[in-house]
């Protein structure tokens, strides 16, 4: 699949105490996606000029109290397993199109359109002609139902 990279900017505070981009470029990539940002704690430490991005994709991080912020790539024909998790997740379509399957249902989402998954049973499925990618921030949550599954 070749979607073009997804840059990230992230900002912090530069020697002099003034505020600054500290990244300028593509989010660490991982297979089917990448990572822009994560946080070990909620609320967010927002000292420090590392790059919290995690190198690889990993549930067990959606379940240690942090953040994630990180993007999938779905090529056309492919679909996620069937999931959920102890977190409530922002997801924004940015291109293309995919299916979200639910239990009792499927909604078509397209480019633009936003979503908040709050730890349901799931899954994601491309049915069109072309690549679909999407934005997702997951922040812990209370189970929700028998709770995760991963």
């Amino acid at each position: 699949m070749n979607q073009p990279p997804v840059r990230r900017v992230v900002t912090g505070l530069d020697g002099a105490g003034r505020s600054c981009a500290v990244i300028d470029g593509p989010v660490r990539a991982f297979d089917g996606g990448g990572y822009a940002w994560r946080t070990a704690s909620v609320p967010a430490d927002n000292s420090g000029r590392e790059d919290a991005a995690p190198a690889a994709f990993s549930y067990d991080l959606f379940h240690d109290g942090g953040c994630n912020f990180f993007v999938i790539d779905l090529a056309p024909g492919e679909r996620s397993s069937t999931h959920a998790t102890d977190t409530i997740d922002y997801i924004v379509m940015m291109a293309g199109e995919v299916t979200l399957e639910l239990e009792a249902g499927e909604v078509r989402l397209v480019a633009g359109d936003l979503v908040t998954d709050r730890g349901v049973v799931h899954a994601w499925r491309n049915d069109g002609p072309q690549p679909a990618r999407y934005a997702v921030v997951t922040v812990p949550a209370h189970p929700v139902g028998a709770g995760r599954t991963v």
